[in-house]
């Protein structure tokens, strides 16, 4: 890669000491296997400790109720962020926030476990079909977008 268009403090970040940073956060096992986790920029820091959007994604997609989830962090006065998560639940399927929060609970430990859930009809997506994460932390805040 030779830099992102148009942008050269992203590109400076990007190459810095000559390797690319990609962002991503990875883990090797020991026998050498790397694993990609998730993105540093998605990371939720609650209470001192990292949580990995993906590996609490991951314990709610085995729910049998649920369709779609995405985490992500909210501001909290005392953990400094809250795992925060959005389900879409399967269609004719029912499950109740607490639980679902016990089933992450069991899955993968309390830390892991969402503060808040929010139960959805749909994930607002991006222009690219992304899961659009800055709109739900904006719909979790209460913030009102529509300029009214």
């Amino acid at each position: 890669m030779d830099g992102y268009w148009n942008k050269p403090e992203q590109t400076a970040a990007a190459l810095e000491g000559g390797w690319l940073r990609t962002g991503d956060v990875a883990r090797r096992d020991d026998d050498g296997l790397i694993t990609i986790i998730d993105r540093i920029k998605d990371t939720i820091i609650t209470g001192g400790f990292n949580v990995y959007p993906r590996e609490v994604e991951e314990a709610l997609s085995a729910h049998p109720a649920v369709a779609a989830v995405a985490v992500y962090g909210t501001p909290d006065p005392h953990w400094g962020e809250a795992v925060t998560a959005t389900v879409v639940l399967r269609s004719g399927r029912h499950a109740t926030p607490a639980e679902l929060t016990d089933h992450v609970r069991t899955r993968r430990g309390p830390l892991w476990v969402p503060k808040r859930i929010h139960l959805a009809d749909a994930l607002p997506l991006t222009a690219l079909g992304k899961i659009d994460k800055r709109e739900l932390r904006h719909r979790a805040s209460g913030e009102d977008r529509s300029g009214r």
